[in-house]
């Protein structure tokens, strides 16, 4: 069976990872491998400032350190950047240090020869990080060094809420039907959602399960790919309730995630819509979409995803992952130099200080400043696991067939158990 060693890759042990956050952005064109010893190709996704910016002066500062080496930094959309990975890995021409999600994905690119084992060349900063570097690990080998993990949940405008007369976030799902309603009923949109990616739509029905599913069944179907259990199915019923109480903004389904003022983000960061699904990168990505550069600012707010009632998932739980720096296979050696640098203690205390999200570098901690990414620490730390986004843990063919499932659910084309179903039939061909 293909699927070894990716069961330790399911789920983040909460005890031991340190919560973290990256912002994501628009635009640029690339090209993978820089071709020579003395150029480093790297490719992110932090195309908004102040991101942008810092890395362009940590690839500055680089260089300097190191003469005669050269980093061609791509920033680049976060959608444009994980299609553009999908094509470079299917050619063989990886960028030399990009962003690696673990999980399946990161077995298959194990697999199939593409990344370069870093356990022994960054065992220092390996040791230093912890436990967060499990989600990159394949048959105990450390293929990446994460310096972003954190979880979902619904950011909102704490304004609105007020507005509404609503004085507390919701706590399970009857509930949260009730704060759209009370929402409509005030004439505010309730939620916005990135459909026309289909990843944030999947997302809902990702949460569903694991607060209708044990945490047994969920591990137990990373490496069994059954998903048999009546709860995959109970939370699709979770889901497919809710939508029907029409909570999001008009023309959703065609929505992006977070390109552009009229994204799922956009509608969010200025005030047309009262929350959002999001992960730890949301402020980073609702600073870069309004004109003062500060997202709602203040009036951010947070709470996790609800509890179903009658569900065998904690509703401590917490949906989540990150990203990670990995080195293609034939990437020169100066590529792993800069790698380590990213996860140094100077490096990652900019990431932090710049509200970029929350650094895994221990050292950096106290350099966090943004109370809403404070927050999720709080909450990571109480969450007894934390599970891996389904399409990263499931891996690339069964996550899609999974999200275009869901996506169809959204629609009201598809029902609870044709999500199963989908999944189920992409899972057998990876048997």
């Amino acid at each position: 069976m293909r699927r070894s060693g990716r069961a330790a890759l399911s789920v983040l042990c909460s005890s031991a990872v340190l919560l973290t956050a990256t912002a994501c952005g628009s635009g640029d064109d690339s090209s993978a491998s820089g071709g020579d010893d003395n150029t480093i190709t790297w490719w992110h996704n932090s195309n908004n400032e102040p991101g942008k910016g810092y890395y362009e002066q940590v690839a500055a500062d680089f260089e300097e350190a190191n003469p005669g080496v050269q980093v061609e930094v791509v920033a680049m959309a976060h959608e444009d950047m994980v299609d553009k990975l999908a094509a470079a890995f299917q050619s063989g021409d990886v960028p030399d240090v990009y962003m690696e999600r673990g999980g399946g994905e990161l077995a298959d690119h194990v697999e199939a020869g593409l990344v370069r084992d870093l356990s022994e060349d960054a065992s220092e900063e390996i040791e230093k990080i912890g436990g967060s570097v499990a989600g990159w690990q394949v048959d105990d080998k450390t293929y990446a060094l994460p310096f972003s993990v954190g979880v979902v949940g619904f950011w909102y405008n704490t304004q609105l809420f007020e507005q509404a007369g609503i004085t507390t976030p919701p706590t399970t799902m009857e509930e949260l039907a009730t704060t759209v309603e009370t929402l409509k009923g005030a004439g505010l949109t309730p939620v916005s959602v990135g459909a026309g990616d289909k990843w944030p739509a999947a997302h809902y029905w990702y949460y569903t399960a694991l607060r209708a599913c044990s945490e047994g069944v969920l591990t137990d179907a990373v490496t069994s790919l059954d998903f048999s259990d009546p709860c995959f199915v109970e939370a699709g019923e979770a889901l497919e309730s809710f939508i029907g109480t029409e909570p999001f903004n008009p023309g959703f389904l065609t929505t992006p995630a977070q390109e552009g003022a009229t994204s799922a983000s956009g509608l969010l960061a200025t005030g047309q819509v009262a929350m959002e699904l999001a992960g730890h990168w949301e402020p980073g990505v609702m600073q870069g979409l309004t004109d003062n550069g500060e997202g709602l600012g203040a009036n951010t707010g947070w709470f996790p995803f609800p509890a179903i009632e009658g569900g065998a998932g904690d509703p401590e739980a917490q949906l989540g992952g990150g990203d990670a720096w990995a080195v293609a296979t034939e990437a020169p050696d100066a590529s792993v130099d800069l790698v380590k640098y990213l996860l140094s203690d100077e490096v990652q205390k900019g990431f932090a200080e710049n509200d970029m999200g929350l650094p895994t570098n221990p050292a950096a901690g106290d350099s966090v400043t943004d109370p809403a990414l404070a927050q999720l620490l709080e909450v990571r730390d109480a969450s007894p696991f934390i599970q891996l986004y389904f399409d990263t843990a499931f891996g690339t063919s069964v996550g899609n067939a999974m999200n275009d499932a869901v996506a169809l659910l959204f629609a009201g084309q598809a029902t609870p158990q044709e999500i199963v179903e989908q999944t189920q039939e992409a899972a057998d061909q990876e048997k």
